[in-house]
């Protein structure tokens, strides 16, 4: 049987040695004397319990039984209502919440840290959390005082949930066509109608109430994506006092039969003149709603990390007791009739792959998840602006290499246990269904990378890539680092290639699309480089504490930029061939 322990030992390394956590932490007011080193420690040891031993095991049960859908009622597996009971009286579900709300108010750099954990331990029940958080930071944003007041503590607290609504049968990507309508009422209401589809934890049996945050167009709204509104609509009416009233006109059709992360109930929601409030200014809910999908973005492409580092471990401990063969230089075991597969050089290609990859990932998490700290926390004006511009680019990235190479992990993982990887009592096949969703959800990753090319990159004239690779080189000078020239030359291919694309797409209007998802995983191998950069710089520097841990961290760093990073010469040659290749077979003909 699979089991998930938090690798706490590289967790405590990058938040601590890689990035310094405690030091920001200490300079920014919002967090000072709030958080320290000890209490970030204390917070991943529980959190390692909490996702170990209560969740991880509901992980498997959980996916043969199903969310199931009972005439408009969804039951989830058994033992999610328990386990969800502990996990909101820890306080879980607020860890990054507001403090004035009843949010325990730790930084993102942490979050995502706890994310990765219950990720990996059961995705299917992170997600009634990870949305509820979501839905939050939303409300917490954009609401009006009242509407804090009454929803987040209680979201906070787990009492109740939260959704974000936005797919519609006809309309995912092109939000701008939904049909959903807001008809506002004479007390400052208004009545939602429209069908809404894929919601995750639209129906459940864990809270007592969900909270939806609904996209919706008014009577006299502009065509189009400037035609948006936001909405809170509940399930269940709140009447004044706080205390629980009618059930609102919002019932749940049917769920879906999916592939994978079969714990979570994923809904059709029906909104038959629903009550509901605005959040935010009309028209102006994409700004509103782009505040919850940024963060959402991210922890979905957690959803990767996670479910890599559970593939990786299950991997390595098969690794190391399956016998098959002799090592190519002779016997390893003299005393068995074979050697463990982990002598063998391909077996060793794809956990260190696995390893590299989550390992690189995990460092990125935490370095977008420092950028978002400082946007929130910074009180240096230049200082906030500079890191609201690097989530801004980093985030497409984020969510879609890490989901990318999330797959491929868990993949490597059911290739290291060979037929037993496609037997459910090993759970390698569990991991590849559940998180090929994440590179669909909150938005597929070629939309990921359309925007980060099309928007973020050259719809700023190269400069917020320019902003990054300024770091990248103040790192790198003055520094005697054993892979400074190889992330140097891989960051100017990138450099290049941008400033190539930048003329390319003057002449050609499928230019940008044509280049987009190699350019995302050129810049995700760069971004890993620095990451493995800086990872090597804190292995050096530690290594007397620390010898074996440094020591493994050193080698896997050697794999990652003799193995993998050299793929960013293929990805260059894709992305100069152009769209001619891509356009000129008529459509007829496929």
């Amino acid at each position: 049987m699979p089991s998930y322990n938090a690798p706490l030992r590289d967790l405590r390394f990058v938040l601590h040695q890689v990035f310094d956590g405690p030091s920001l932490w200490a300079r920014l007011p919002a967090l000072a004397g709030h958080i320290d080193a000890q209490t970030a420690d204390a917070i991943l040891e529980e959190a390692a319990k909490v996702t170990g031993e209560l969740i991880a095991p509901l992980n498997r049960s959980g996916d043969e039984e199903g969310a199931q859908w009972r005439d408009g009622a969804v039951v989830t597996p058994s033992g999610f209502q328990d386990a969800w009971k502990t996990y909101a009286e820890g306080g879980w579900v607020g860890l990054a919440g507001n403090p004035e709300h009843g949010g325990m108010g730790m930084p993102k750099m942490l979050a995502v840290q706890f994310e990765e954990m219950l990720y990996a331990a059961n995705s299917s029940f992170a997600l009634y959390s990870a949305l509820s958080a979501g839905a939050c930071l939303a409300l917490d944003a954009h609401a009006t005082p009242a509407l804090r007041d009454t929803y987040l503590g209680n979201i906070y607290a787990g009492r109740w949930a939260g959704t974000m609504c936005l797919t519609e049968p006809h309309a995912g990507t092109d939000l701008g066509i939904i049909r959903t309508r807001a008809e506002p009422q004479a007390d400052g209401s208004y009545l939602i109608s429209g069908t809404k589809i894929f919601i995750t934890g639209g129906e459940q049996d864990l809270t007592e109430n969900i909270i939806h945050m609904v996209l919706a167009k008014l009577p006299d709204a502009p065509a189009g994506p400037k035609g948006i509104s936001l909405f809170l609509v509940p399930k269940v009416l709140v009447n004044d006092d706080g205390s629980l009233g009618a059930r609102n006109a919002v019932n749940c059709g049917s769920i879906e039969h999916k592939m994978g992360i079969k714990g979570s109930a994923t809904c059709v929601l029906n909104f038959d003149g629903a009550r509901g409030w605005l959040i935010g200014e009309a028209n102006k809910g994409l700004a509103a709603m782009f505040t919850m999908m940024n963060y959402e973005r991210l922890s979905i492409g957690i959803q990767g990390i996670g479910c890599a580092e559970a593939s990786y471990q299950n991997a390595v401990a098969y690794a190391r007791e399956r016998i098959q063969s002799r090592a190519p230089g002779g016997p390893q075991a003299q005393d068995k009739v074979a050697d463990p597969i982990i002598v063998h050089p391909d077996v060793r290609r794809m956990l260190l792959s696995m390893k590299a990859m989550t390992e690189g990932g995990r460092a990125f998490a935490c370095y977008v998840g420092q950028q978002l700290d400082l946007a929130k926390y910074a009180e240096d004006a230049a200082e906030k602006a500079r890191a609201e511009t690097l989530v801004a680019l980093l985030t497409p990235v984020a969510k879609a290499f890490f989901t990318d190479t999330g797959l491929d992990s868990c993949v490597h993982g059911q290739q290291v246990f060979g037929g037993h990887g496609y037997i459910r009592e090993w759970g390698q096949e569990q991991l590849v269904r559940d998180v090929r969703i994440a590179q669909i959800y909150e938005g597929t990753n070629g939309i990921q990378a359309l925007d980060l090319l099309g928007r973020k990159v050259l719809g700023s004239g190269g400069e917020a890539l320019r902003l990054f690779a300024a770091e990248i080189r103040a790192f790198v000078h003055g520094r005697e680092h054993p892979y400074a020239s190889e992330l140097i030359e891989a960051l100017e291919r990138l450099e290049a290639l941008t400033g190539w694309l930048l003329q390319q797409a003057k002449a050609d209007p499928c230019a940008v699309g044509a280049a987009s998802v190699e350019y995302l995983q050129l810049f995700g191998h760069v971004a890993y480089a620095y990451m493995w950069a800086r990872m090597v710089s804190a292995a050096r520097q530690h290594h007397a504490e620390d010898p074996d841990f440094c020591q493994a961290k050193l080698a896997t760093a050697e794999f990652f930029f003799r193995r993998l990073l050299p793929r960013s010469l293929a990805l260059e040659a894709s992305i100069r061939a152009g769209s001619a290749p891509l356009m000129q077979l008529a459509a007829e003909l496929f």
